[in-house]
């Protein structure tokens, strides 16, 4: 499915969401392009916007990539998958993720 912006993005998810409205519901949003659409979403809902501050964990020959984040609290989520099919070892995960909690 194709969208104009974030923003049309989130109203069209936030109408999807619609039977949310009213109940106990957070939306979170992840930094840079996410917030626009949690913004929208949020809006629709009429539900309170919170922020989830992560780094991403890029694949070193493609920083593009995300092989996995980290976020607050020391939370890490990695992509197996990701690490598998671009042949990153343990070290090359490791180095990544010491970068970019610095």
């Amino acid at each position: 499915m194709l969208f104009a912006n974030r923003d049309e993005a989130g109203r069209q998810l936030g109408a999807r969401l619609e039977y949310l409205a009213g109940q106990d519901v957070v939306v979170l949003g992840l930094p840079r392009g996410g917030v626009p659409v949690a913004a929208a979403v949020a809006a629709a809902l009429g539900a309170p916007l919170d922020l989830c501050l992560v780094r991403k964990l890029g694949v070193p020959s493609q920083p593009e990539l995300a092989m996995g984040a980290i976020g607050e609290d020391g939370v890490r989520v990695v992509d197996d998958m990701v690490l598998s099919e671009a042949g990153v070892p343990p070290d090359g995960l490791a180095r990544v993720e010491e970068r970019e909690r610095e």
